[in-house]
């Protein structure tokens, strides 16, 4: 498209727009600067000096340009001219503003304007720029700067876009014709003002005849009755919206609306079967569950749920239906014990209905259904069963052994019935007491009963199938010992006692009750009296209150505890049972020292003792407690000193073992044969390095070998060395028991004051010895002296 075809249609544009508010032609009228006051053409500035006028010379217009422009030469946008242009080339035309000098280009002599790209009115919708003319060779400015506006003119190059793709929507299934499912929009981003490029017509291109769109709002409704969910769930439309009010040459643009229809209850429950069968053993557990029936609902969710419910059974409460509302199934469950041998099958007539019902369906029939359950019961070997569920069984406490006390029942409850054997559970019987017959289960005693001791016995029974060991049951008795009269009674407590010295004829010192471990029906009802055997010389009496207690009672004024200080009372206390009882009590009663009040003051010590509450027995255990206490210290002690065992060995041929079991006095100096005082006077003959038989050693010490003194022959001198030397090796050595001290040798030899007192140096008579000094000693000494201090005519007579 050449320039003057350009220029062609922006003229014939111009006039068929001349009436627009917003395109009004300026082109080719003059204007000149300043506004016009009330008194005529005036002017001021900002500062309110006024402005002179001036004729404008210049030529200004609002230009159009077209977008996209495809051609290969510049767009021609349109001319400026100043009247002060004379042609000669002496004016200087510069455009500013949006774009200029990028987008907008001017030629500088002809003031003709050109686009140098293409344009998109989407982008930008107008340019503001500004030109002025000036003297090219001063370079002054001819016109004032002027402000016009290149609008750009819109084409239909954009298509209409959905807000949306794809779009989701869901209508209730078996909707009306017209129902409104979901809007769609599509919006154009050409001018909107202009033409029909942005006017937007919607239609459906896929989805007849399910659904409808209204072409101004772009509406989706519902155009065929009765789509039913259960058929046909999900749709799939394509709408599509077309520019140019949708005519020919528009542009267009779709998008896909995916339609779901929700479900509604508009289907009834029904049984897939007619008649359900289960079989189920005898034996079943309470609760438990028999067997699970299911309707089929072709709806979902909460229009799905089901209630189910037993209308008919030809056992009342033995079976109870619930619904599981995970699965909607119907739970049989069992609530009686079944038994095969009573009845054999059961028959129920089960309904199952919609909980949740829409009316709008009531129509389409009764949202319900019915069905036949036949429940089978199959025969189980059950254990045997007991009569009773417990038995009570009584039994006098003077029964004797064997006695039957009661007898138990069980019975096999299958169809072969078979025989039944009895015993006990020993371990409810750990004494044995109880035994039953392993026939007919009478249950007897094997020992003598006392109700005192245990009045109650609670054991079980086991009834065991001959033919099926493993099958039993069991059931508890209870064994009632009934009382019988065969306790005396005693007295209530331990009574402590005791009588003033100052104590009155027929004063109470003590009143005295009885306890008996038997129970009379009727209560206890006991008797005091004084026995017999005391009656005649007794110093109290004994008064029956007739209320299960009784007084003791002085017989005298006065009382002595130094001629007598206890005084011991028989009370003989009987029941009044059948047979009667009796017991003799002897009441224990203390002598002591009062104040005119009554009050003690004084008691010997056992009374003393008998109030602080200590018997004789406690006394006596104390003292047994102190004695061992002190056998434990006095062992310990002896323990810690004995730090060596016992020998182990006693042996004869230790030398020290023969003078400490010297045993007989023998025949004095003669005797020879329990000593060998060669060993003594041999010292060399010894082994030093020999151990000690007579105990086990515990650790080894090596002996210390000390020089021997060679012997002399006038005092014996070896002897008293070799017994010296031993003594400080058996005091030094540590492996000698505490006992060594007793092997002493008696040897002090000769050089001794005392001299000898061993037989061993009683060479000489007994006339050599001088006792006469023994009656010097005094009267203690006398009969030594009459012994050994008389002359030998004395002796002989």
């Amino acid at each position: 498209m050449d320039r003057r075809k350009v220029c062609v249609l922006m003229v014939l544009w111009a006039v068929a727009h001349l009436s627009s508010p917003g395109y009004g032609l300026r082109a080719l009228r003059r204007t000149t600067g300043g506004r016009r006051g009330s008194m005529g053409l005036t002017g001021q500035d900002a500062n309110g000096v006024p402005l002179r006028r001036s004729k404008r010379g210049w030529m200004w217009n609002q230009f159009f340009l077209l977008e996209e422009y495809t051609g290969t030469d510049l767009q021609y946008v349109g001319k400026l001219h100043s009247d002060s242009d004379r042609g000669d080339g002496s004016v200087r035309y510069v455009l500013t503003g949006e774009g200029a000098g990028t987008l907008f280009k001017i030629d500088e002599k002809s003031g003709d304007i050109h686009a140098t790209k293409r344009l998109d009115r989407e982008e930008k919708a107008y340019y503001i720029l500004h030109a002025k003319a000036v003297n090219r060779f001063t370079n002054v400015a001819l016109e004032g700067e002027s402000e016009f506006i290149i609008k750009i003119h819109d084409i239909n190059d954009n298509e209409p876009r959905f807000t949306k793709d794809p779009y989701m929507a869901r209508v209730p299934e078996m909707s009306d014709i017209g129902t409104s499912v979901i809007q769609v929009t599509a919006t154009d981003a050409d001018d909107s003002t202009y033409g029909n490029s942005a006017k937007v017509v919607y239609s459906i291109l896929e989805g007849q005849p399910y659904f409808s769109v209204d072409p101004d709002t772009g509406l989706i409704k519902t155009a065929l009755p009765g789509m039913d969910r259960e058929v046909k769930e999900n749709y799939q439309v394509v709408i599509q919206a077309k520019d140019m009010a949708g005519q020919m040459g528009g542009l267009s643009g779709t998008t896909t609306v995916s339609i779901t229809l929700s479900d509604v209850n508009d289907n009834p429950p029904r049984f897939t079967k007619t008649l359900y069968e289960f079989r189920v053993p005898e034996t079943k557990e309470l609760g438990s569950e028999v067997g699970v029936i299911r309707a089929m609902d072709a709806d979902i969710g909460e229009n799905a749920e089901m209630d189910y419910r037993i209308i008919g059974s030809d056992g009342p409460g033995m079976f109870d239906i619930v619904a599981n509302r995970s699965t909607q199934e119907g739970v049989i469950l069992l609530r009686k014990n079944l038994d095969f041998e009573k009845k054999r099958q059961y028959s129920l007539r089960v309904q199952v209905e919609n909980v949740h019902i829409n009316p709008r369906f009531f129509n389409m029939g009764p949202f319900r259904d019915e069905a036949t359950i036949k429940i089978i019961v199959e025969d189980v070997d059950e254990p045997p069963v007991f009569e009773r569920a417990s038995y009570v069984m009584e039994v006098k406490e003077d029964a004797a052994r064997n006695t039957v006390i009661g007898s138990v029942s069980a019975s096999d409850p299958d169809d072969k019935s078979s025989l039944v054997r009895y015993s006990i559970d020993r371990r409810t019987d750990m004494d044995r007491v109880f035994n039953v017959h392993a026939g007919n289960g009478s249950v007897f005693i094997l020992r003598e009963l006392d109700r005192e001791e245990n009045a109650w016995h609670n054991i079980s029974v086991i009834a065991t199938e001959f033919n099926n060991p493993r099958q039993t049951s069991r059931v508890p008795v209870y064994v009632r010992v009934l009382d019988i009269n065969d306790n005396a009674p005693t007295f209530a407590t331990n009574y402590e006692t005791f009588v003033c010295e100052n104590a009155k004829a027929n004063q109470r010192i003590q009143t005295v009750s009885a306890t008996d471990p038997d129970e009379p029906l009727v209560g206890h009802r006991f008797f005091f009296s004084l026995a017999q055997e005391a009656a005649g010389k007794a110093n109290f009496s004994v008064r029956d209150n007739k209320d299960n207690t009784a007084w003791i009672l002085t017989r005298r004024n006065s009382y002595n505890s130094l001629q007598k200080s206890i005084y011991h009372v028989p009370v003989v206390i009987s029941d009044g049972e059948f047979p009667m009882q009796s017991s003799t009590n002897t009441l224990t009663i203390r002598v002591c020292t009062c104040d005119r009040e009554g009050n003690m003051k004084l008691c010997n010590a056992e009374a003393l003792t008998a109030r602080a509450g200590l018997s004789t027995g406690a006394l006596v255990a104390i003292l047994l407690c102190v004695i061992i206490l002190l056998m434990i210290v006095v062992m310990f002690a002896a323990l810690r000193r004995q730090r060596k065992k016992e020998p182990l060995i006693i042996s004869k041929e230790d030398v020290r073992d023969n003078v400490v079991s010297y045993n007989d006095e023998g025949g004095g100096e003669e005797d020879t044969q329990a000593f060998d005082i060669g060993t003594l006077r041999n010292p060399e003959a010894i082994e030093e390095s020999k151990q000690r038989r007579d105990i086990v050693p515990e650790a080894f010490y090596p002996p210390v070998r000390r020089p021997v003194l060679p012997p002399t022959r006038d005092n014996n001198g070896d002897v008293r060395d070799f017994i010296n030397q031993r003594l400080q090796d058996n005091d030094s050595d540590p492996t000698a028991p505490p006992y060594d001290s007793l092997a002493t040798y008696a040897y002090e030899g000769n050089g001794s004051v005392a001299e000898s007192l061993s037989s061993l140096e009683s060479v000489t008579t007994e006339g050599d010895h001088d006792y006469n000094y023994l009656s010097e000693w005094g009267p203690r000494f006398k009969k030594l002296a009459d012994m050994y201090g008389g002359d030998d005519s004395d002796r002989d007579s």
